[in-house]
């Protein structure tokens, strides 16, 4: 009987210290300022309307915090950021919002938006404009170039620096694989319209991501990157509206010279971080920025299209550091 008294007592002991820590860590939590517990770091997943067009964006980062808005290319979305996001966190506001007809934002009709670099910009602008972004890097790939950089020249003022990712300003940067887009830009029958279907397929989207990687690096790549694209490309309308954006693309290289002239007047402090395997956008193109922005550093990684799906750490590592001397 003793013994069992002894065991309850003990028991009774136990229980009392853990609900007192239990207490204890209750209110310590509730002490932690967002700051201090790593809040900040987690990614959020938001939705804003602008211009009566629903966005989806991902966050991170404390509001007061230096900004950097990333801006996606082609077939992906904000996903394409999902490495990099949480890395920048803890000392900037991330901010990486999903275009019309991809990832998560609304898919209006084309009636009630026009598919173009052109309206992309616009709403980019209004987008930066409603979240509070006045002062930011502009991170930009692929489609984000011409994006950003339109952008860019109606607001250079709100411009602190650049990234660019395997994002083309130059002729020089069209690579071979360019041919079919550009005989439809010359002559833009319906066959040569069909005739590019081939990137918007399976095998095409996949092709975006593990073109010119070897069998070693592929590996790093997450098969998602694709299925989640493939699947976003099968809702209803989106081969036209795609087919839209590959015929308006020229009108990107078409403002090539302004966005050129725009680099050698305003210099802004850029860094060009370049998957030199990439099969759409050469090394060449990367190189020309220089030519206009000689102080521009310039990085080629062993990576091809998307350097952040198997180049994460190094890529993330020199956006840091350019980061902390230029906007911090």
């Amino acid at each position: 009987m003793a013994g069992s008294c002894t065991r309850r007592a003990t028991l009774a002991g136990a229980a009392s210290l853990m609900t007192t820590a239990v207490a204890a860590q209750e209110v310590d939590q509730t002490s932690v300022q967002p700051e201090e517990s790593g809040d900040h770091l987690i990614v959020r997943h938001r939705r804003i309307s602008v211009d009566g067009i629903e966005i989806f964006y991902r966050e991170a980062g404390r509001k007061d915090a230096p900004a950097v808005l990333l801006l996606h290319g082609f077939p992906t979305s904000s996903h394409m950021f999902r490495h990099l996001m949480p890395a920048l966190a803890d000392r900037y506001r991330v901010v990486a919002p999903d275009y019309p007809g991809f990832g998560f934002s609304e898919f209006p009709e084309r009636g009630r938006f026009a598919y173009s670099f052109a309206a992309y910009a616009d709403l980019m602008e209004n987008f930066a404009a409603a979240v509070g972004l006045r002062h930011f890097a502009l991170y930009i790939q692929d489609y984000g170039a011409p994006i950003g950089l339109r952008l860019v020249l109606k607001r250079p003022e709100w411009i602190a620096g650049l990234i660019v990712q395997n994002g083309n300003a130059y002729e020089e940067g069209l690579s071979d694989g360019w041919a079919p887009l550009k005989a439809y830009w010359r002559d833009p029958t319906p066959e040569k319209r069909a005739a590019l279907t081939g990137w918007l397929g399976p095998e095409g989207v996949k092709l975006q991501y593990l073109a010119g990687l070897s069998d070693k690096d592929i590996e790093r790549v997450a098969p998602e990157n694709w299925l989640i694209d493939q699947y976003l490309m099968q809702r209803a309308g989106s081969l036209d509206v795609q087919l839209d954006l590959f015929g308006d693309y020229k009108t990107n290289i078409d403002l090539y010279p302004k966005f050129q002239a725009y680099f050698r007047e305003h210099k802004p402090p850029t860094l060009i971080v370049w998957g030199r395997h990439d099969p759409f956008f050469t090394m060449a193109g990367a190189q020309a920025f220089r030519r206009d922005m000689p102080d521009a550093e310039l990085h080629f990684l062993d990576a091809s299209h998307f350097v952040l799906e198997t180049q994460a750490p190094a890529a993330i590592r020199l956006v840091r550091e350019f980061l902390d001397k230029t906007i911090s």
